[in-house]
């Protein structure tokens, strides 16, 4: 079956048939025509000589640090609904965090594999600038601002900041700061330096320095709880960078016989499900990370498609979700 046979069978010309597979404009009439055929015959035209004729893809490169985290499902997830309402298909790529195969990955969507690339990213460097300016395709950054690139990304700073707020409103005095390695600009970066301008801030700057740095996992957060105990002393609260850690931090609390949150109030950042389902629940900072991947990838389509040049950078805001903590 070809499209020559398509458009015998539905009575129309060769051409209507190419016009209707490359959403060309074609009367209404003849669209049905078609489209009847297509579903008896169930045929699909080869992407290979679409490629070739259209010299698009229809793909486009999704580059992540891991699967296993809830904040970048949801980004994921903001991504796929519109390249699937915009008739592109998805090629993900996960890195493991490990920023060498990230440039590894964008060097060969630089072979034209892809129509465009959405790198959702963690640490940006030097030679990840340089690659991404020079991509004969468009590129979108989500997560981290980059200037001289189109990115969305997250009011990371303020977010911590006012979640470090709230604790020391509810009465918290002792405070200490579980977070992300410093090259993450803004989970390790900003969310610290948010923590650390709120507890300066609030008249208790010897806390500013009450910071460990974790890995993005449970086990992480609930070895670093230990080791941040062990530096600070007595502590009636803990911030952590993401909601991951904060679990695990109060799994090491409860095994070590102090009452969440009576004693330490513990709040993460990421308003996941783990988040909610916690007892007690856990006191979190909302990021719209769906709705950046959604961002992102309206973005790269408006440049397919409009041909928009112009470098954007659009900064999300956030909102605390509160648990019931009892002041002190």
């Amino acid at each position: 079956m070809n499209i020559a046979e398509i458009a015998k069978q539905a009575g129309v010309s060769s051409a209507a048939v190419s016009r209707y597979f490359n959403n060309g404009y074609i009367s209404e009439e003849k669209r049905e025509q078609i489209r009847k055929v297509v579903e008896e015959t169930g045929y699909r035209p080869s992407v290979q000589a679409q490629t070739l004729r259209t010299k698009k893809t229809k793909m486009i490169g999704v580059i992540v640090p891991k699967v296993a985290s809830a904040s970048i499902g949801r980004v994921v997830e903001g991504i796929l609904s519109v390249l699937n309402e915009c008739g592109y298909q998805m090629l993900l790529a996960i890195t493991q965090n490990e920023p060498k195969k990230e440039l590894e990955y964008l060097d060969a969507f630089n072979d034209k594999q892809v129509d465009g690339v959405v790198l959702v990213a963690t640490v940006l460097t030097p030679e990840h600038k340089r690659v991404l300016k020079n991509m004969p395709v468009p590129a979108v950054i989500v997560g981290q601002q980059l200037s001289g690139c189109c990115c969305i990304y997250h009011d990371d700073y303020h977010g911590s900041y006012e979640l470090t707020k709230l604790l020391i409103e509810r009465g918290r005095k002792k405070l200490g700061y579980i977070g992300a390695i410093p090259q993450d600009k803004a989970v390790g970066e900003q969310r610290c330096k948010g923590f650390q301008d709120a507890v300066r801030d609030m008249g208790i700057e010897s806390c500013a320095s009450n910071c460990v740095v974790a890995a993005f996992s449970v086990a992480s957060g609930y070895e670093k709880a230990g080791e941040l105990l062990d530096k600070c002393g007595e502590l009636d609260g803990i911030v952590c960078a993401t909601d991951t850690m904060a679990a695990g931090a109060v799994k090491y609390l409860q095994e070590q016989g102090i009452a969440v949150p009576a004693q330490v109030l513990v709040a993460g950042q990421g308003d996941s499900d783990m988040a909610r389902v916690m007892n007690p629940p856990l006191m979190t900072v909302h990021y719209s990370y769906e709705r950046s991947g959604e961002m992102a990838a309206n973005m790269l389509m408006e440049i397919l498609h409009q041909g928009g040049t112009d470098l954007r950078e659009v900064k999300l805001g956030y909102y605390i979700v509160q648990a019931e903590v009892p002041a002190i």
